[in-house]
């Protein structure tokens, strides 16, 4: 087998080959990323494709994904890896029946068995190179922010009672973020930066031709069009690119080959999420 060249040429071809379609600053950052074993910041509205990129990026690159969703109140814990509470206290039961020494028993409890693994461990152990999503970094506190900063700059993670752990893998770290907070300075310093907006006219057709190669290329373009002007509109909600594919498939199943006045009354509510949205969009495309 020939030893794979990493250039750009080769990154647009094999995301594209798992089903994402890049533009030209994806494709040049994804390749920077790689080459520079450097994080990767992703911002932008939801819905643009932020997750999806760390997802085709693990396909294409068959490396393992591991993911950590960050949510208000998230602590390292849930991040790294906690004690099994249950299981300890149960096996210091059943040492104290058989009436095992109990100074042994007490450090037993505190070894790797008895450790639940949670995502950043997982992927700094794993033995193949691996992609770790940080899913909206913007949720979680400064605190743990600073604490992924610093176990990912110094490639170790500690756990009290349990050890130091050494980054084991070509790990590729990437974040995302839907600016619901700033950001450290520090995490953008350390990152690449990439903003992911909603797509053209052109790059969006050929996004829905991944996921829909079936479907009347005049539909789609219809589809797409209407969908566009959508998004230039002042919605609750903006609909995000998986909402256009979503639509194509409602005006299918309602055996419609085209985006006409029916079909799109019949299947509004597969895009939009609000009835003082639905009411604005339906007036603006038939008054």
């Amino acid at each position: 087998m020939s030893e794979i060249v990493l250039n750009t040429d080769y990154v647009e071809k094999v995301l594209e080959e798992n089903s994402y379609v890049p533009d030209d600053t994806i494709v040049n950052v994804v390749f920077l990323a790689l080459s520079l074993k450097k994080p990767i910041l992703i911002e932008g509205p939801p819905g643009t494709g932020k997750t999806e990129l760390s997802k085709a990026v693990s396909r294409a690159f068959m490396r393992d994904f591991f993911r950590v969703q960050c949510y208000e109140g998230i602590t390292f814990e849930q991040i790294i890896g906690e004690w099994n509470y249950q299981k300890q206290l149960l096996h210091l039961e059943m040492s104290k029946i058989k009436d095992n020494q109990q100074d042994n028993v007490e450090n037993d409890v505190f070894q790797g068995d008895f450790f639940i693994k949670r995502p950043l461990l997982s992927a700094f152990m794993n033995d193949k190179s691996s992609v770790i999503l940080i899913d909206e970094i913007d949720k979680a506190d400064e605190e743990v922010e600073s604490f992924l900063l610093q176990a990912l700059g110094e490639k170790q993670i500690t756990v009290n009672d349990l050890g130091t752990f050494d980054l084991k893998n070509d790990l590729l770290v990437i974040l995302t973020s839907n600016s619901q907070r700033q950001l450290l300075d520090e995490t953008k310093d350390r990152c690449l930066y990439l903003y992911i907006d909603y797509p053209s006219f052109k790059r969006e057709v050929e996004i829905v031709k991944t996921h829909l190669p079936d479907a009347s290329p005049h539909l789609v373009e219809d589809v797409v069009h209407a969908m566009q002007k959508i998004r230039r509109m002042n919605l609750t909600k903006i609909p995000s690119i998986r909402a256009t594919v979503d639509w194509i498939k409602g005006v299918i199943m309602f055996d419609g080959n085209k985006l006409n006045e029916d079909s799109l009354k019949k299947t509004i509510n597969v895009v939009i999420k609000n009835e003082e949205d639905r009411e604005k969009v339906l007036e603006s495309f038939y008054k």
